[in-house]
């Protein structure tokens, strides 16, 4: 009678000897990262703070902010200049409108390390003086505001819309003002100002 354990196959796999290895594989990479030293080429935390400074309203402001706070908070929690209203948050109603280099941008969607060396405008910087912008004065004169709160960003899209050149008619100033959401809808009275200040704000098409 011949003993089976002869007539095993033997496929050569021992399962004792491969766990061992596998251990040892996982634990090499672990012990070479940690014997590795710091060769300093790892990537900045984008949640510390980065210097930048912002041009606004003429004057240099020097800032320590995350990388990641948009226009509209470091004009607001860092500087403060709060005439630049947070509405949406995201775009869309158009009350922290400001202009930067003469464009219209809404500041929630625009990050502060982007605006760094342009020249930023706000509501704040649009009087001189005591003597009011001529588009602050006509949104008075035509009471052209309810409750306020979009007001800031309202005239500084119709500035933008005049030197633009989008003030000829209503129907232009109506659809070049449509980023601009007005809940007390004020709009005719709106509408009423921009065409009353636009003679006195040089367009961009004019200086051309």
């Amino acid at each position: 009678m011949t003993d089976s354990s002869d007539s095993r196959p033997q496929s050569g796999f021992n399962r004792r000897t491969f766990i061992a290895g596998a251990a040892g594989a996982a634990v090499v990479p672990l012990a070479a990262k940690g014997a590795t030293p710091d060769s300093g080429t790892t990537g900045r935390d984008s949640s510390l703070p980065v210097d930048v400074t912002l041009l606004v309203n003429g004057e240099r402001k020097a800032l320590k902010i995350d990388s990641r706070t948009t226009l509209l908070d470091a004009l607001r929690e860092h500087i403060g200049l709060t005439g630049s209203k947070k509405g949406c948050d995201h775009g869309q109603c158009g009350a922290c409108t400001v202009l930067i280099d003469g464009r219209r941008v809404v500041s929630c969607l625009t990050l502060a390390l982007a605006a760094e060396g342009q020249r930023i405008l706000t509501i704040e910087g649009l009087a001189k003086g005591d003597e009011l912008h001529p588009m602050q004065q006509a949104f008075i004169d035509q009471d052209a505001f309810q409750c306020g709160y979009c007001t800031p960003g309202q005239i500084m899209s119709a500035v933008g819309c005049v030197k633009e050149g989008h003030a000829s008619s209503d129907e232009d100033i109506r659809e070049y003002m449509s980023g601009n959401i007005c809940r007390c809808a004020a709009y005719p009275n709106i509408v009423a100002a921009v065409k009353q200040a636009a003679p006195s704000i040089p367009s961009d098409q004019q200086k051309g």
